[in-house]
């Protein structure tokens, strides 16, 4: 559902929209000119000559943006605030009008603040979400044939992700996201009910029991495996840590070279330092699967 200002909001982007349209064009020696003036000298009376000029850009960009429901003056800032960007990045010595490239900035402000704010849930953080969010309903009502009542036939998903080069299921879930609208948890499940939402939810996570005994069990396991490591040699245990036990795990030849050995001669240590320690663990626990048990 489309966002509907209040009058005074109505009517302050009325002014604003009058002046944009109202402005001077420029030509693109005058153009260069003043951005030249901006970049080399800050000079602040040609970057507002600048970005008066191409507001009109803005108040078309969001225009082709409301339909997402969201408040045309917030539409308009964001694209300022791109029009603004564009100015500060904008090179006048290439070969490229300002309008053109200030188009892009203004499109993408305002592209960002429409997955911000579209939904509670952040909508699209991949480019491929992004590409789906804002071309979606637009091939769904170009496509004829494509879908049903209950949304996009399996044809039109397939026909929809070879056209945006993203994966069926992507397609998917956009749907799922774009059908759906933000539900609050705190709801009830009725008129006639006090239960809400969130009530019902399961939760997966381990309760404090299952914590504490995973704790346990860890430094059970932690214990062994160090009674174990106790029993290698000094370079056995090394080349196990830094294999092994380490976040990074170490190349056989870098620490064949740190050892003073070939990578072969360290494999070979490496094999018989994992029989010494499964050799250990299964003596010392009554069943080698105790070590590898996971609390249910």
């Amino acid at each position: 559902m489309a966002y509907i200002d209040d009058d005074q909001t109505q009517k302050a982007n009325r002014t604003f929209i009058r002046h944009a349209m109202n402005e001077k064009l420029l030509g693109r020696e005058e153009e260069q000119d003043l951005a030249r003036r901006w970049r080399d000298h800050q000079d602040q009376r040609a970057l507002h000559i600048l970005i008066n000029a191409y507001t009109r850009l803005v108040v078309a960009a969001a225009t082709k943006f409301r339909h997402y429901g969201l408040p045309v003056s917030d539409l308009i800032q964001e694209g300022n605030i791109g029009l603004l960007q564009a100015a500060n990045r904008f090179e006048p010595d290439r070969d490229i009008r300002f309008s053109t490239y200030a188009a892009w900035w203004i499109k993408a402000a305002m592209q960002d603040y429409v997955l911000r704010n579209w939904s509670i849930v952040r909508t699209g953080t991949t480019a491929a979400q992004k590409s789906l969010f804002f071309n979606l309903r637009r091939l769904r009502a170009k496509i004829k044939d494509i879908q049903t009542e209950k949304g996009l036939t399996s044809e039109g998903r397939e026909k929809i992700s070879k056209l945006l080069g993203v994966t069926v299921r992507e397609v998917e879930d956009m749907e799922g996201r774009m059908n759906g609208g933000d539900q609050s948890l705190n709801i009830t499940l009725s008129d006639d009910s006090e239960d809400e939402v969130q009530n019902f939810l399961a939760d997966h996570r381990p309760n404090p029991e299952e914590i504490v005994i995973g704790m346990k069990d860890a430094q059970s396991r932690s214990k062994w495996l160090a009674q174990a490591l106790g029993t290698l040699t000094d370079r056995e245990q090394r080349i196990i840590r830094e294999r092994h036990l380490n976040y990074e795990s170490v190349t056989l030849e870098d620490l064949g070279k740190e050892l003073g050995v070939s990578k072969e001669r360290v494999r070979q240590i490496e094999a018989r330092a994992m029989e010494k320690l499964k050799d250990t663990l299964v003596h010392t626990m009554k069943t080698p699967q105790d070590f590898f048990a996971l609390s249910a």
